[in-house]
């Protein structure tokens, strides 16, 4: 008997249709994977089971969980149900988490509501469940607020709110988009006990398909609203019947074809990092004492060339978000020096730093809290224009913006869109154009492409390499990802708790590790074809 059942469903926002006859069904214990491009409908489905959608979503066809309508609930029954018997990991932890409250307070804020526990009670159970998705309290402790943690360890403290009450149904959105690969498979490790443990059903939407291999029984493939395939996971994407899976399969292990750019090794450096180390004052415990200080990067040094790749590649918390700030002079060292085209921007001023920042541009790693949610597309791509000295017409702009967005697969009707009208993988394009729009030197990539589905990917990665090829920008890629840094880069930096700790060719350093760090990262990154052949063989 299925724990989920969706039948028929069918949803409308204004005059389009986002869903079209989905049909899919979650048992007790079995792990549903639901995949498909950006904008093909996998959240709405999720919110439809919660009955979250928005006001004026029309939705018809069935919802069934544990035998009771969901499409016909009302609010009291959904506000019993969530939480309690379906969890849910939404896509982007900052948005999903409250800014004011601590850490603890919102995991034990779920456990109180539904059991009527002891506050001591709900955060003893918030403490274990934080130490279970790796935030133990000696290290995390309780009392920390969102903004304090890695886009990581946000993801981490979302996934123990959603699993503390071990609920019966668990829809995980992209529940390990923001994670490292070792933390990833911890992860997937934790929510198979929770399927094994409680029988809990799981929804696991997700555009990885190694991660969808590795961890779900069953798969659906979604495609602009329609469901094109579903069916045993192992079987589905082993034999690729239906030629959109054929699309994706491909699409996943994409490698751009790339040439490397002359002259690097002989280049003048573009950028310079000698020595950088940043440490944050502890939080003061009391009137008089404070915390121990926290080092984030500790004595860090690299280089780059024009038109040179770089990884920088790390666990969840080790710095590297850190030191992308530093080199972009939105933080300052606390030693050390930092130069860009053969000058130092260290403890620069702003009016002093304009020339630089004409030549350097972000992807921060979230892309929602990443814009001003009141502007429009238009006004948003083309914030980084002010800082050209000529500076461009308002129908060069537009015309400029345009461009942007159709190198990064958006159209001219995006313009006069805002943020929350686009799937959380539309959102990150949006980042990338604007980060593109004035051909800097130098674009700093944190988690450039993890919210992206792997058709969209393999077309920012193949954008990425042209304009690496045609205008000569280097990149300096944060990722936990190693098939990017494999695919897009040159040279890969190896960083743990704050340090660089191997350094060398791409190639080399993923295909022979030296370090334990590196060793770690290679051994837990998934691998599609591994992973298919790894279910299959199990299945006999």
């Amino acid at each position: 008997m299925s724990l989920l059942d969706i039948e028929n469903l069918s949803l409308t926002i204004g005059d389009t249709q986002i869903l079209k006859g989905v049909e899919l069904s979650v048992a007790p214990g079995e792990v549903m994977g639901l995949v498909g491009e950006s904008g093909s409908g996998k959240s709405m489905t999720a919110l439809a089971v919660m009955q979250l959608l928005p006001h004026a979503a029309r939705a018809t066809g069935r919802v069934t969980f544990d035998g009771i309508d969901i499409l016909a609930a009302t609010e009291d029954q959904m506000c019993a149900l969530r939480g309690d018997d379906i969890g849910m990991v939404f896509q982007e932890p900052m948005t999903a988490l409250n800014p004011v409250k601590t850490i603890g307070e919102q995991v034990a804020e779920g456990i109180r509501w539904h059991t009527r526990a002891s506050r001591a009670e709900a955060e003893d159970r918030a403490r274990k469940m934080l130490d279970r998705v790796g935030l133990p309290e000696a290290k995390f402790p309780m009392s920390r607020y969102p903004h304090e943690l890695s886009g990581g360890q946000r993801q981490r403290v979302v996934i123990a709110i959603a699993c503390a009450l071990k609920p019966k149904l668990l829809i995980a959105d992209e529940p390990t988009t923001a994670l490292d690969v070792v933390l990833q498979a911890q992860i997937l490790d934790l929510l198979r006990d929770l399927v094994a443990e409680s029988r809990m059903g799981l929804l696991l939407i997700s555009h990885d398909l190694a991660v969808v291999i590795e961890m779900a029984d069953r798969i659906t493939i979604l495609r602009h609203g329609e469901v094109m395939e579903a069916g045993d996971t192992a079987r589905t994407l082993s034999e690729q019947l239906h030629p959109y899976t054929r699309q994706l399969a491909q699409a996943s292990m994409h490698v751009p074809a790339r040439a490397r750019p002359h002259g690097i090794e002989t280049a003048r450096p573009l950028l310079e990092v000698e020595g950088v180390t940043r440490d944050y004052p502890g939080r003061r415990t009391s009137l008089f004492k404070r915390a121990p200080t926290i080092r984030a990067v500790d004595d860090v040094s690299l280089s780059m060339a024009p038109g040179q790749s770089v990884a920088l590649v790390g666990r969840s918390g080790c710095g590297k978000s850190t030191l992308a700030r530093m080199i972009l002079a939105l933080d300052r060292p606390s030693s050390g020096t930092i130069r860009f085209r053969d000058e130092t921007i260290t403890g620069k001023s702003e009016a002093e730093l304009k020339p630089a920042r004409r030549d350097m541009q972000v992807v921060f790693q979230d892309p929602y809290g990443s814009f001003d949610p009141r502007q429009k597309v238009e006004k948003l791509v083309a914030e980084p224009l002010h800082v050209l000295e000529k500076k461009p017409t308002s129908a060069e702009r537009r015309e400029m913006v345009a461009h942007a967005l159709h190198e990064v697969g958006l159209g001219i009707s995006d313009l006069d869109k805002y943020p929350h009208e686009f799937s959380g993988g539309q959102r990150q394009r949006l980042s990338i154009a604007r980060a593109i729009i004035t051909r800097p030197k130098l674009v700093v990539a944190d988690e450039p492409v993890s919210a992206l589905d792997v058709s969209i990917r393999a077309q920012i990665l193949d954008l990425f390499a042209e304009l690496n090829q045609k205008l000569g920008i280097a990149y300096l890629f944060i990722t936990h990802d190693l098939t990017v840094a494999r695919a897009i880069t040159d040279e890969v930096l190896v960083m743990h708790d704050g340090k660089i700790v191997e350094r060398g060719k791409t190639s080399e350093v993923l295909d022979h590790p030296q370090s334990e760090a590196a060793k770690a990262l290679v051994t837990a990154a998934p691998d599609l074809h591994r992973a298919i052949a790894k279910r299959l063989r199990e299945q006999g």
